[in-house]
């Protein structure tokens, strides 16, 4: 008898109809001899209402507070689900991250797990019960409940099959991994199963089936992850290593886009080593993520320097650089879409930039900014050209 933990997202669980539909699939499942652990994500829109209910309060909510408001959504859809389960005549608990032990560091709102105390799930599954667990939620090291980030319920089931050694299966709107979101283009083509490597570089790069971070534990613990559809028999994608693949046949796995970044750039920046690494340290120290950046060579001992953060960070990045450069050296540009090919194969094959720099040259799509790794390629475009690039890139790779 295996352990199984299964995520399900909010529009899964988004009212009780759903919640009821999901409790009969988790009955069936347990009728079949598996163990069951069930982290659930709040209903539909619930963590956005509760945002906004908080920015009628405050603009600027006091993140503990914030936290300790929002996490709450997880334990409505766990506890009703504990009870739709219950009313099909089994047994089930619900639980939040307090009660099992989900131990977090870091910042509220962007916290990372630390450990999970599995005992209490653990004595509830031996005694034949249905666990249900709040995802998205920690506990931080003053006690306080703190939560993951966007998509933290992914991170949540991840870390609890670490814990358990059991098998991660991810329920969602979609039915598994595709080349390109089909919500932007109609011929994207499902993929049976993705590399963790792909998989990571997508997820942190915009595509939002899976919480980058529960792809991270995933890889380094080895734990298989199926990604498919809330109650149906479609067959969904397995992401995990994916040996004896024919690189050079297919470089690249997928595309990916974003348009949650801004670029910041800082004219007339002192060409000093020290000044721009205290900088990036700086921003470093509140968890602000930078992707690409870009400098210009020196013109009397001064650079401009440009770079991209999610525009959520905005108003702290720039209190931060303050600190460095006057406000009129300061330019935003929020028209961007970061747009972004990965695949391990462009490891073992040449000429993928080259192809997609001549593919941008013939739609009169210009690029921003670019940077690129072993396995992907992002470039910083206008958001007129987003569904351009994507039509062009996706048949160009028989995508």
């Amino acid at each position: 008898m295996g352990v199984i933990v299964q995520k399900y997202g909010g529009s899964s669980v988004g009212d009780v109809n759903k919640i009821k539909q999901v409790a009969k699939t988790l009955v069936k499942r347990k009728e079949s001899g598996d163990s069951l652990v069930v982290v659930v994500s709040a209903m539909g829109d619930t963590t956005d209402n509760l945002i906004e209910l908080a920015k009628q309060i405050s603009k600027e909510p006091d993140r503990r507070e914030l936290d300790a408001l929002i996490a709450t959504g997880e334990m409505i859809s766990s506890s009703l689900l504990a009870m739709a389960i219950k009313e099909l005549g089994y047994d089930a608990v619900s639980y939040t991250a307090y009660q099992v032990g989900i131990r977090a560091l870091g910042p509220h709102g962007k916290s990372l797990i630390e450990n999970i105390n599995g005992e209490k799930i653990r004595e509830s599954l031996l005694e034949g019960k249905i666990v249900v667990v709040a995802g998205f939620q920690g506990i931080n090291e003053d006690g306080d409940i703190t939560t993951l980030g966007r998509g933290g319920s992914d991170t949540s089931a991840v870390a609890i099959a670490v814990r358990l050694d059991g098998e991660c299966e991810i329920y969602t709107d979609v039915d598994g991994i595709y080349t390109v979101d089909p919500r932007k283009y109609s011929n994207a083509k499902k993929l049976d199963e993705i590399d963790y490597e792909d998989m990571l570089e997508l997820s942190s790069l915009g595509s939002q089936v899976m919480h980058s971070r529960s792809i991270e534990l995933a890889e380094k613990y080895k734990i298989p992850v199926y990604v498919g559809l809330s109650n149906s028999d479609i067959k969904g994608t397995v992401i995990r290593e994916v040996k004896n693949m024919n690189l050079e046949s297919k470089p690249i796995t997928g595309i990916a886009t974003s348009e949650e970044d801004i670029i910041i750039t800082l004219k007339e920046v002192k060409n000093d080593i020290n000044i721009i690494a205290n900088l990036f340290e700086k921003i470093a120290s509140k968890r602000i993520n930078v992707d690409m950046i870009s400098q210009t060579s020196p013109i009397e001992e001064n650079v401009n320097l440009s770079f991209s953060i999610p525009k959520d960070d905005l108003r702290e990045c720039m209190n931060i650089i303050s600190e460095f450069t006057e406000k009129d050296k300061v330019f935003i540009d929020e028209d961007i879409t970061k747009f972004s090919i990965v695949g391990i194969g462009m490891k073992t094959t040449s000429g993928v930039a080259g192809r997609l720099f001549k593919l941008f040259a013939e739609n009169n799509i210009s690029i921003k900014m670019i940077t690129t790794s072993e396995i992907r390629i992002t470039c910083a475009i206008k958001k007129d050209d987003k569904v351009k690039a994507i039509n062009a890139t996706a048949k160009e790779f028989d995508l």
